[in-house]
């Protein structure tokens, strides 16, 4: 069992910046960070595979960094030039394939996630 926990959530103005992190009990092959805004299907927005590679939904891309700390076993996501869009639930996710890649059924464990809100 991998049990994870996000922290970093806040409300931010337009154009800031804020850093979620996801602590993990255990190593696993690939984590990401989903999020869900209200209304709307959870989606990834950026994946860490232990070979090294990260993969950002286009919508992120140049503004979401993903990072991955082995030693604490923690990610973390700096997002820059946040976006009223970006206003959603962020939750962490965990997997033992390197090949989860998108899809939220290959990814065993979840966080309870952290609110991440941008005022305009």
């Amino acid at each position: 069992q991998v049990q994870l926990a996000e922290s970093g959530g806040g409300t931010v103005q337009t154009g800031g910046s804020l850093t979620l992190s996801c602590a993990g009990s255990a190593y696993t092959r690939t984590m990401a960070w989903f999020r869900q805004a209200p209304g709307n299907g959870r989606e990834e927005v950026a994946s860490f595979v232990t070979t090294g590679r990260k993969t950002y939904a286009e919508s992120v891309k140049g503004r979401f960094s993903i990072s991955h700390d082995n030693a604490e076993k923690t990610l973390h996501l700096k997002i820059n030039d946040l976006k009223p869009e970006d206003t959603a639930m962020y939750y962490c996710a965990a997997s033992h394939s390197c090949f989860a890649g998108t899809d939220r059924a290959a990814y065993k464990w979840w966080g309870q996630g952290t609110q991440v809100t941008v005022s305009s």
